[in-house]
C-alpha cells in the first residue's frame, strides 16, 4: 500500500521532472546545463512514469466503481475492476523498489579483477573460465571490454586478470558478482578422473570520474622496467611497462601489455583512481569496507558465493538458494537469470530494512 508520506514524495519528484522539461525546453541553456539536467531527468524517468501510469489505473478504478450497480454492465466492470487492482498492485511494488536509495556508483563503469585461489593450475584455468563468461555477458549487453593487466600460465591458464568494462549500468549488473567462486570438476591433468574442489575470486571495483577523486603527482612513485612475457619482439627491449605507487597510501598498480610505455601509464592511472575511490568509499561506509572484504577474502574453499559443479551441470548461488542446471549456457554468458535473481533479492532485503526503520 501507498503511503501518504510516499505519494506526497512522489508529487515532489514529478513537479521536479516537469520543472526540468521547463528548464530544458528554454532555447537559452547551456550545453552543460543541458548535460546536467538531462542526465537529473533521466534518472527520475521511470518513477515519474510509473506513477503516472499508477494515477490513470486508479482512476481508471474509479470510473468502473459507479457501473457495479448497472444490470448490464456490472459484470464486465467487476471483471475490469478485479484486473486494474491487480495492475495497481504490481505497480505500487514498483514505485517502493523505484523509490529506494539509488548506489551512486550503479551507472559507472568497472574494473574486474579475477585471481586464481585455492587448487593451482586448475584454479588458473577456472579464473580464464570466468573471464571468459564475463566478457561473453557484456558481449551480450553491448558493453566495451578492455584488459588492463593479465598473468596467465603456460597451459592456457590466468593468475590474475584486470579488465576496464564500459557500457550502461554495468556496476548495476555486476556488483554482486564479488566473491569467492568455486569449480567442482574433473581437471584435464587429473589421470584418476576424481573430481577436485578450486576457488577464484573476483572483485568489482566502480570506475570514479575524473572529479570523483584527485591524485597530487607529488604523492606518485613512478617506475619504468622492461616488460616481461608473450607480446613479440618488444618484449625486453624497451622500458614500456609501468608500475606506479602511491605513496600515501601505499597502493601498486602496474601495467605492460602495451608496447607504449605512455599507454601503460594512462592505464595504470585509471587502475589507481579506482582503487583510491573505492578506499574513499570504505571510509564513508563501513559496510562498504565489509563489502569489499568479503569480495576476495583468502580464497579458501569454504568462503564461496557461487559454485559450478560440472558433473550435475549446476550453478548454485549460495547466498540466494538459487540452483540453475544450464552450466554451459551460464560459462557462455548467460547470466541474466542469476543476476536478475541476485538484483531482485537485494531489492527486497533493501525493501524489508526501510520498513522496519519507518
Amino acid at each position: 500500500m501507498v503511503s501518504t508520506g510516499m505519494l506526497k514524495r512522489l508529487d515532489e519528484v514529478e513537479k521536479r521532472y516537469e520543472e526540468i522539461e521547463r528548464i530544458l525546453s528554454n532555447p537559452q541553456i547551456g550545453v552543460e546545463e543541458i548535460h546536467h539536467y538531462s542526465k537529473e531527468r533521466a534518472d527520475i524517468a521511470d518513477i515519474v512514469e510509473t506513477y503516472r501510469e499508477y494515477k490513470r489505473t486508479l482512476e481508471e478504478i474509479e470510473k468502473n466503481k459507479p457501473l457495479l450497480e448497472d444490470k448490464e454492465l456490472g459484470e464486465l466492470a467487476k471483471e475490469e475492476i478485479t484486473a486494474l487492482e491487480a495492475k495497481k498492485l504490481k505497480l505500487e511494488e514498483r514505485l517502493l523498489i523505484l523509490l529506494l536509495p539509488k548506489d551512486p556508483n550503479d551507472s559507472k563503469n568497472v574494473f574486474l579483477e579475477i585471481r586464481a585461489g585455492t587448487g593451482g593450475e586448475e584454479a588458473a584455468l577456472f579464473a580464464a573460465d570466468l573471464f571468459r563468461m564475463y566478457s561473453r555477458y557484456a558481449e551480450r549487453n553491448g558493453w566495451k571490454v578492455e584488459i588492463m593487466s593479465l598473468n596467465e600460465t603456460g597451459v592456457g591458464g590466468f593468475k590474475e586478470v584486470i579488465a576496464a568494462i564500459e557500457g550502461k549500468n554495468v556496476y548495476s549488473k555486476l556488483k554482486y558478482e564479488a566473491g569467492v567462486h568455486r569449480v567442482q570438476r574433473i581437471p584435464i591433468t587429473e589421470a584418476g578422473g576424481r573430481i577436485h574442489t578450486s576457488t577464484a575470486t573476483v572483485a568489482v571495483l566502480a570506475e570514479p570520474d575524473e572529479v570523483d577523486i584527485s591524485i597530487d603527482e607529488k604523492d606518485l612513485k613512478i617506475d619504468t622496467y622492461r616488460a616481461s612475457g608473450p607480446g613479440g619482439q618488444h618484449v625486453n627491449k624497451t622500458d614500456s611497462a609501468v608500475r606506479i605507487t602511491h605513496i600515501p597510501t601505499g597502493i601498486v598498480v602496474q601495467c605492460q601489455d602495451e608496447r607504449s610505455q605512455h599507454k601503460n601509464r594512462a592505464k595504470a592511472m585509471r587502475m589507481l583512481r579506482a582503487r583510491l575511490y573505492e578506499l574513499e568509499e570504505q571510509k564513508r561506509l563501513a559496510e562498504i569496507s565489509n563489502m569489499r572484504r568479503s569480495m576476495v577474502g583468502s580464497g579458501e574453499r569454504s568462503e564461496k558465493i557461487r559454485t559450478y559443479n560440472f558433473p550435475q551441470n549446476r550453478v548454485t548461488d549460495h547466498r540466494i538458494g538459487l540452483t540453475l542446471h544450464k552450466l554451459e549456457e551460464i560459462l557462455d554468458g548467460d547470466l541474466d537469470e542469476l543476476i536478475q535473481a541476485l538484483i531482485t533479492y537485494y531489492q527486497t532485503e533493501s525493501l524489508k530494512q526501510q520498513a522496519v526503520a519507518s
